[in-house]
């Protein structure tokens, strides 16, 4: 079955951040758009353009987008999801050009299981913590980051 791309970023959302409050789950799809749309480094070769998919799908990026994690079986990922309207309007949210102003140009989260997140993330310095919001913690790109 081929899912949408509202589909597949409102399981993405639910999967990724549906613990996360109303907040956590915008900032998740905010940073799949800004991937989407970033115009330079990794993300900007990945989309080709701005395919959602492409980055939803790419490899070692969301957890949720695989159905096996080192060699077993993810049961949580995005098909095992059954989004509510709450996960359909924040993806027509995203998909309709709105960014959560506290991640408007971050392109990378993470959990740290920890309560403090660490100053750059991914760890080769191409980004610099901007904010946390409940669990997650959000990166901004580095200048380092356009020569990915």
């Amino acid at each position: 079955m081929s899912y949408s791309d509202r589909e597949l970023l409102a399981r993405l959302v639910m999967c990724e951040a549906g613990g996360e409050g109303e907040n956590g789950m915008k900032a998740v799809a905010s940073i799949v758009m800004n991937r989407t749309n970033s115009n330079v480094g990794e993300y900007f070769r990945v989309s080709q353009g701005g395919d959602i998919r492409k980055i939803i799908f790419q490899a070692g990026q969301f957890n949720c987008a695989t159905d096996t994690l080192k060699g077993k079986y993810n049961s949580q990922n995005i098909y095992n999801m059954n989004p509510t309207q709450e996960h359909y309007f924040i993806a027509d949210w995203a998909l309709s050009g709105n960014i959560l102003g506290d991640v408007t140009s971050c392109l990378w989260f993470m959990n740290p299981y920890r309560p403090k997140c660490p100053d750059e993330f991914p760890y080769n310095g191409t980004g610099k913590l901007r904010t946390r919001i409940v669990n997650h913690c959000f990166y901004a790109p580095t200048e380092a980051y356009a020569n990915t």
